[in-house]
């Protein structure tokens, strides 16, 4: 005879209907993920998710298993950021749980949308200091967009599209779902949800007319303007807007080291990443410009230097879809709220055009022909060499991950982006491990583009044992590993400002990465000389049966130039090496 309980579990009250042997929770998550579109979901396992996992079996969505739950973040983040889509990340309680905070503090510094859901010890547990709990959602509260603690299981289909909602709207960011492993197991008769309505939470709407003609007259008063792009724009798909305004003002642009690819930067109005380490005549531009325009930018001080010194005498003008940043770091003559893409749109409509603009125009052309960026070809590969041919042979058409540190800006200065969604690097956080991952997840979205990862030999070795993860999915990721045996931008402050007392930046015992990758089943090519570069990364471009690997051994002391000390004016930069003693920088690397 059935017991109540039992009649209880396998039937399910919805409206006045019967359910019979309802979804548990996971099930109900996965369908309510499968309905979001989910495709991957990038994750390692434990006890406290194994609901979740049991119900992916099934699902149709495909699980990327990873060596490390940091690894999944960004797979996660590369994906969203190559595809526009939210990544998913699942992995399990305590360590499980705290290993994402990295990528997800990654994730909210640079808006990207990323859903984690983390296994939770049982409901009854929490604040016992049960096996592997952690307070999640309260580690994690300064590194996420929002979060939630389920406490029913009928809540999960409501808590799915609410967070699938917040991630991608707005200024996208990170949303972190904690689930305790007996609300997965329990019986869901909850149905899934269509539309939320979330009180307080607020969406900028069409952009202020009165704003847009304010600063309509602005930039037609102007005659020395430049626009300043950033990685709004590319989130929005601003591009297209951006260079229709650029080309009817004759107005030269910039793009920071998150906004390239924004718009084509082998335009010829187009004068590069502007900043600590852009080019030259970028930061000339902006010096001496009478009027300039930041679009889905936030002003950081990787761009501004010394703040009183940046642009005393120039009318600002701040496009951005979240209010919090007007007013943060400059004080705009304008601000304008709202999408990047609509407010450039609308200006467009009401802005009139060409400016007299051919004097400023010819100085940035001088600018630029005075300061080229430039490298010896002479006493050793470079870097730059390296990354300036990838650049020519695949014609700034590759998707480009990068991790942080020397290459990073060296990429960024080189290789040319000229496509959105094309340049993905970790910027507000300045992530160490993040390009390798990144270009995992960048692949699985974008299976007929050419990925690329530019990396460091520091950060690479932080997240490398996701080679077994690109290997058993036989991802034609290519893997360019930039060896100088150093902790190179760490070394470059500490030589400039520090009397050149190297402390923790030699990297002595780094592997043969070659070797390394061929334990892996990976394909490998070493460079060590400038009349092999085309060569191998030929060959490297045509094998695409799986990942491959190019290490280039560099020379160890390179410098990356030109450079603006941190907390210096961007007048104050250094074009090369400096022949006097430096003070030390009042910033961070």
């Amino acid at each position: 005879m059935r017991k109540d309980n039992d009649f209880e579990i396998n039937f399910a009250m919805q409206g006045n209907s019967m359910i019979e042997n309802p979804p548990s929770g996971a099930e109900k998550l996965i369908e309510c993920l499968k309905a979001e579109g989910v495709e991957y979901i990038f994750g390692l396992s434990g006890g406290a998710a194994i609901p979740i996992f049991d119900a992916l079996v099934d699902s149709g969505i495909k699980l990327i298993l990873v060596r490390h739950e940091q690894g999944a973040t960004h797979m996660a983040d590369g994906y969203a950021r190559a595809t526009g889509k939210p990544g998913v990340v699942l992995v399990t309680s305590g360590p499980g749980a705290t290993n994402t905070v990295t990528g997800l503090l990654t994730a909210v510094m640079d808006s990207v949308p990323i859903i984690v859901l983390t296994g939770q010890t049982l409901s009854t547990s929490l604040g016992l200091d049960a096996f592997q709990e952690a307070d999640v959602t309260g580690i994690t509260y300064p590194v996420v967009k929002h979060s939630y603690l389920v406490k029913d299981t009928q809540e999960i289909p409501q808590v799915v599209r609410e967070a699938f909602h917040i991630a991608t709207t707005g200024r996208p960011g990170p949303v972190l779902i904690d689930l305790p492993k007996d609300i997965t197991s329990g019986p869901c008769y909850a149905p899934r949800v269509e539309h939320v309505v979330l009180p307080g939470y607020h969406i900028p709407g069409a952009p202020d007319p009165a704003s847009i003609e304010r600063a309509a007259k602005f930039l037609e008063r102007s005659r020395k303007p430049v626009l300043y792009i950033g990685h709004g724009a590319v989130i929005s798909g601003a591009g297209e807007a951006i260079l229709a305004l650029a080309e009817k003002l004759q107005a030269p642009m910039v793009n920071t080291l998150l906004g390239k690819g924004a718009v084509d930067e082998t335009h010829p109005l187009h004068l590069g990443m502007l900043g600590m380490h852009g080019t030259a005549y970028a930061n000339k531009a902006v010096v001496d410009c009478d009027l300039i325009m930041a679009i889905g930018a936030r002003w950081d001080d990787r761009i501004t230097g010394k703040l009183s010194a940046f642009c005393p005498d120039a009318i600002k003008i701040h496009i951005d879809i979240d209010e919090a940043e007007f007013n943060k770091v400059v004080r705009p003559d304008v601000c304008i709220a709202g999408d990047a893409k609509h407010a450039i749109e609308a200006l467009l409509r009401v802005v009139q055009g060409p400016l007299d603009t051919r004097a400023w125009r010819e100085t940035c052309d001088a600018w630029r022909k005075k300061y080229p960026l430039k490298y010896s070809k002479h006493g050793g590969l470079r870097a730059q060499h390296v990354i300036d041919r990838l650049f020519h042979l695949t014609q700034g058409n590759a998707v480009i991950t990068t991790d942080v540190g020397q290459h990073q800006m060296w990429a960024a200065q080189f290789y040319r982006t000229r496509h959105p969604r094309h340049w993905l690097s970790s910027g507000g956080a300045g992530t160490m491990g993040f390009g390798f991952p990144a270009a995992i997840g960048a692949q699985l979205g974008c299976p007929d583009k050419e990925v690329w990862t530019i990396v460091g030999d520091g950060g690479f070795q932080m997240t490398m044992c996701e080679l077994a993860t690109a290997a058993i999915h036989k991802l034609p990721v290519k893997i360019l590993v930039i060896n100088n045996h150093y902790l190179g931008m760490v070394r470059q402050w500490q030589e400039l400002f520090f009397e050149n007392r190297l402390s923790g930046v030699d990297l002595e015992g780094n592997p043969d990465f070659v070797k390394l990758a061929e334990a892996y089943g990976i394909k490998a090519f070493h460079i060590k000389r400038g009349a092999d570069i085309d060569k191998v990364l030929k060959k490297a471009r045509a094998y695409n049966d799986g990942p491959v690997l190019v290490a280039a051994e560099v020379v160890k002391c390179d410098n990356v130039f030109p450079m603006i000390p941190a907390g210096a004016a961007l007048s104050a930069m250094l074009i090369e090496a400096p022949k006097y003693k430096l003070d030390k920088p009042t910033g961070s690397t």
